[in-house]
């Protein structure tokens, strides 16, 4: 079975991204910057390839192992890929970030962790295939965030880009 980044995160962080990002070009050409527009249109176009690539994450879970991988055209210098197989899971440890959340790492017989990815869709059912083929007792598993943190993060990226919107539509009439 596979797992992709729940579009909710994928819609929201592409469009923060782009709240974010796109008036900079417009910006630097109102004030002069020494920074040309299309160098800014470059870095902007490379980032937004380089987050999609971070968004297109996959889990993949059968009776044998779990992993996580990327597309093809994703370099491997970028992010690793990485697959477990269930015999050598010997822990699921939790440990907290430096925001106060909680994640999960795979435990194996060397000491090695490998994160569990919390963002994907279907992350309960994610959660009950690792108890499954473990035999890891994930009834406390949480996922990170809660799906109403990216609504609230979708509505004020949306709000943003309104704004976004008017500062260029004014920089362009002066």
């Amino acid at each position: 079975m596979t797992f992709h980044i729940s579009p909710l995160i994928r819609i929201t962080l592409s469009l923060l991204y782009i709240s974010l990002m796109i008036p900079l070009p417009f910006l630097a050409t109102f004030t002069h910057a020494e920074v040309p527009a299309w160098l800014l249109w470059v870095g902007i176009g490379l980032g937004f390839v380089a987050l999609q690539g971070a968004l297109s994450q996959r889990v993949v879970v059968d009776e044998r192992a779990i992993g996580v991988n990327y597309p093809s055209w994703v370099p491997t210098f970028f992010i690793k890929s990485w697959e477990l197989a269930w015999s050598e899971v010997k822990d699921l440890k939790m440990r907290t970030t430096g925001q106060g959340g909680l994640v999960y790492y795979f435990i194996n017989g060397s000491g090695e962790g490998f994160l569990l990815p919390m963002r994907v869709a279907g992350f309960n059912r994610l959660v009950g295939l690792v108890q499954q083929y473990s035999t890891i007792d994930t009834t406390d598993v949480r996922p990170l965030s809660q799906p109403w943190m990216y609504f609230a993060l979708l509505g004020l990226t949306l709000f943003l880009l309104l704004i976004d919107t008017w500062t260029i539509w004014t920089a362009m009439s002066i």
